[in-house]
């Protein structure tokens, strides 16, 4: 590898420890000693990389919130009728966090846990709203659809939580089915 392969690799390494640390079961635990620790690299790479640990949280926090997005978008894209738009982002998104649970802690609980990420989260929160907003019956009122759609967001933040804590007694095909219902209900207007 050349110098600047070298480095993106060893960036992506310390990315992946990130979200590993930031997405850690007992909660955020993310310094610049356990990062280089967990990636196997020296602080020097860290600094040549990054400015400090705060910085540092929030890429993880955006590479995350990204990868969200684009399999959200893909899936929703690849749909033709708005409920099966709605069962493909739904499986989707089940799909990312429930097979990468570091994922959905960094998205849904980091922000709470790690003070680096301040308002991040209600930064990005938008972003999702409006993937759900485009999706709901154009009949409806504007304000309906702001509303319905940050509902149903806010529901799902605080089902998949649940799950990912292991506090819900259902198997992952329940869960996601329950989660596609909600979603469905917020298209038909149900909400």
């Amino acid at each position: 590898m050349d110098l600047e392969a070298r480095r993106a690799h060893r960036r992506e390494t310390l990315l992946a420890a990130g979200v590993d640390l930031l997405g850690a079961p007992e909660g955020p635990a993310v310094s610049v000693r356990s990062v280089c620790s967990r990636a196997g690299l020296t602080e020097r790479y860290f600094y040549e990389n990054f400015t400090d640990r705060d910085t540092f949280v929030r890429e993880v926090y955006a590479l995350v919130a990204d990868r969200a997005q684009q399999a959200l978008v893909a899936a929703v894209g690849r749909a033709r009728r708005p409920s099966e738009r709605a069962r493909r982002a739904v499986h989707a998104f089940t799909d990312l966090v429930l097979d990468r649970p570091e994922y959905g802690r960094v998205l849904l609980a980091a922000p709470f846990g790690d003070s680096a990420l301040g308002r991040i989260g209600t930064r990005t929160v938008p972003h999702f709203v409006a993937l759900v907003e485009a999706q709901l019956p154009n009949e409806t009122d504007p304000a309906t659809r702001t509303l319905t759609a940050t509902a149903v967001v806010g529901a799902l933040t605080t089902l998949f939580t649940a799950f990912l804590d292991g506090e819900l007694p259902v198997d992952r095909d329940r869960f996601t089915e329950h989660c596609v219902a909600v979603v469905a209900a917020a298209g038909r207007g149900e909400w």
